[in-house]
């Protein structure tokens, strides 16, 4: 089950001024002339930023260049995170599952439990990538134990990573990224819903496959997940293609009364919505997540570097930083990225 190009192109027939609105910012760019010199860094060195917005604040949690923990950093406010003190909650396993390159976590609260959703590797099989789980009682995600709740199961068992949670409806539900069966493309996104913190329940649906060019360059990659609901309708943003300069972010909506597991429910922007800027320094931007920010605005949080040139390979490279920006929404409620614009 997957969004066919047939419904990318009904989308265009019947749903021409959302389509028109999620891409046609991008044609309004003027040129701009900025300090090469200088960085729009919100915090160096972090990829794949989530923030999440509790009673009291912010945390903050992202992938760090060594791929060998899981930090967290607490802030009352958002610009607080930037020089807020990092603390390692928990650190990767000496071999076996959870031992190498420990990817993207996200942290969540269901129930009055914090969870944190990570992917990672073996120490012997670096990229026998799945889903896990950790989870911690105390009040503060910051304080107690991380307990190990094991491998997030799904139905096939491949490449997967890159998980997030939303709730509609008093429904828990989970979009990862998995590679299929016959290994045709590097990641797709699947939805499912929740029946506990660490089980999902069937079907697992896929919403969306790489098939446009714009999200196969370097790799066929639909991955990074984040979900925000608003007027009537549930968005989600992703990211595709390679993790290098060609790495952009594309736009997924459903209505808010429709079945989410029905893939025809999903409408797909044929165009990425955020990409490449060299006039910013903006390379490779994407794995985004949202956050309702100190005055009420829809913030955008995402990773991107500074310069195309690679130390590396784009995974060796640790150049991916942490930026923000505040997202607009036009007069009939879809996302402005204004990927025209600096942060």
């Amino acid at each position: 089950m997957r969004v066919l190009p047939l419904l990318a192109g009904m989308m265009l027939l019947t749903g021409c001024q959302l389509a028109k609105t999620a891409t046609d910012n991008l044609a309004a760019a003027q040129p701009v002339v900025v300090n090469s010199e200088v960085s729009a860094a919100f915090i160096p060195r972090r990829a794949d930023p989530w923030v999440y917005k509790a009673d009291n604040g912010y945390y903050f949690t992202a992938s760090v260049p060594e791929f060998d923990r899981i930090e967290l950093r607490f802030s009352p406010d958002i610009a607080g995170l930037a020089n807020a003190q990092a603390k390692a909650v928990w650190r990767k396993k000496a071999s076996g599952p959870m031992s190498a390159n420990i990817w993207a976590p996200e942290l969540h609260r269901i129930d009055g439990v914090w969870y944190l959703y990570v992917a990672a590797g073996e120490a012997e099989r670096p990229f026998q990538i799945r889903m896990y789980v950790l989870a911690n009682s105390a009040a503060d995600p910051m304080q107690g134990q991380w307990q190990d709740l094991g491998q997030m199961q799904s139905a096939l068992d491949s490449f997967s990573l890159d998980a997030t949670v939303f709730s509609h409806r008093s429904q828990h539900y989970m979009v990862w990224a998995q590679q299929d069966a016959a290994r045709s493309y590097n990641s797709a996104l699947v939805l499912a819903k929740m029946a506990t913190p660490t089980r999902l329940e069937a079907p697992e649906v896929i919403i969306s496959q790489p098939e446009f060019s714009w999200e196969q360059q370097g790799y066929k990659v639909n991955e990074g997940a984040a979900v925000l609901k608003r007027h009537g309708k549930i968005f989600i943003a992703y990211s595709a293609s390679a993790t290098d300069h060609r790495y952009a972010m594309g736009l997924l909506w459903a209505d808010e009364n429709a079945d989410l597991l029905d893939p025809q429910s999903w409408h797909k922007a044929p165009e990425p919505v955020f990409q490449t800027r060299p006039e910013f320094n903006r390379y490779g931007p994407g794995h985004n997540s949202f956050v309702v920010g100190d005055n009420g605005e829809d913030l955008m949080f995402y990773h991107a570097r500074d310069t195309r040139q690679l130390q590396g390979s784009p995974l060796t490279d640790g150049n991916r930083h942490t930026r923000w920006r505040q997202l607009q929404w036009s007069a009939d409620g879809m996302p402005l990225f204004n990927d025209h614009l600096p942060d």
